[in-house]
């Protein structure tokens, strides 16, 4: 057994023994002499088993603190967001007790350290998808949709269950504004293919869970669509799709013009859909703040599109930056 390994379960026991303090401190000073010495593999080594021994035992803080340090670590050692490095983080991620307010600090850093060691500027999607899987999971719809946008090819079906299952506790006329928290921020990234998705995905879901939905199927060479007479807003989601894939202004410009009466209802969506315009169509439009922060921090404010009470714990709504285009 090497001086490392020997090092590793000595503090191991201590954990196992309940000396938690003893433990979380011999760790701090042994990795510090380490990392002077900089031979990080050897400190990233004893931080990461150590931070995991910490939060199996249920000991948020110390094991949260060794987890900073880690990633501090991983700063000076330049690490590059790797298969071996991810899924160290990744597993202290999901060793943490539930509520451990170090966590959201943690997984904030960690998305940090990727964007800027790795070649994504708005973080490494698999960190992005398993920290919103994880919100989700845990009934953090805020925290959840900002990670989930920035995801991977899996997170939209993640996003559209959160999204569905918020919704089933409001109003059944609310149904576009949950399939919007999704498909507006996928536009928004430029991840056409996850707006698409989640907009299937919702709406099988609402036709499985509404029996008497009334729906008509428009059926053309180029696209099939569902229409719904009794929700406008879903069938404007539906036609803004397809005029984001041919590309055509006027066509846009139409579409608005055709949903005036119900678009002023979400106001909310105003910026995002004028960005959308800039981004697909080259209609400009004078921005001046980000729309995806501003349309995800007042979209159906409150957690709700008609300015509804907060749900959820009564949390306010998330605000993810608007990064660079997610992974499809």
């Amino acid at each position: 057994m090497s001086k490392i390994e020997k090092t590793i379960a000595r503090q191991q026991q201590r954990i196992k023994d309940g000396d938690f303090y003893e433990a979380h401190q011999q760790l701090r000073v042994i990795s510090a002499r380490y990392i002077k010495q900089d031979n990080f593999d050897a400190a990233i080594d004893i931080l990461s088993s150590g931070a995991k021994a910490l939060l199996e035992a249920g000991q948020g803080g110390s094991g949260g603190d060794l987890c900073l340090l880690l990633l501090d670590t991983y700063g000076k050692a330049e690490t590059t967001p790797d298969a071996q490095s991810k899924a160290r983080l990744l597993s202290l991620v999901r060793a943490f007790p539930s509520g451990e307010v170090t966590r959201k600090r943690f997984v904030n850093e960690m998305i940090a350290w990727s964007a800027k060691h790795g070649e994504f500027p708005a973080g490494d999607p698999e960190l992005h998808h398993v920290a919103g899987s994880l919100y989700a999971s845990e009934d953090e719809p805020y925290e959840a949709e900002k990670h989930l946008i920035l995801g991977t090819q899996d997170s939209p079906e993640i996003l559209v269950k959160l999204e569905y299952d918020w919704y089933l506790e409001d109003d059944s006329h609310t149904a576009p504004l949950y399939a919007a928290r999704a498909i507006l921020p996928y536009l928004l990234t430029g991840n056409l293919r996850a707006a698409n998705k989640s907009l299937l995905l919702f709406t099988s879901k609402l036709g499985q869970s509404s029996q008497n939905l009334g729906v008509q199927e428009v059926s053309s060479k180029l696209s099939d669509l569902r229409v719904y007479p009794s929700i406008p807003l879903l069938n404007f989601l539906g036609l803004l799709l397809l005029a984001v894939q041919r590309g055509s202004a006027d066509l846009y410009r139409q579409l608005r013009s055709h949903f005036q009466v119900h678009l002023k209802d979400v106001p909310a969506w105003n910026e995002a859909l004028n960005e959308i315009g800039q981004m697909y169509f080259g209609i400009k439009v004078p921005s001046q703040s980000n729309p995806l922060f501003d349309m995800m921090g007042s979209m159906l404010m409150g957690g709700r599109g008609g300015g509804g009470a907060a749900k959820k714990g009564g949390k306010g709504p998330g605000t993810p930056a608007l990064g660079a285009p997610g992974v499809d």
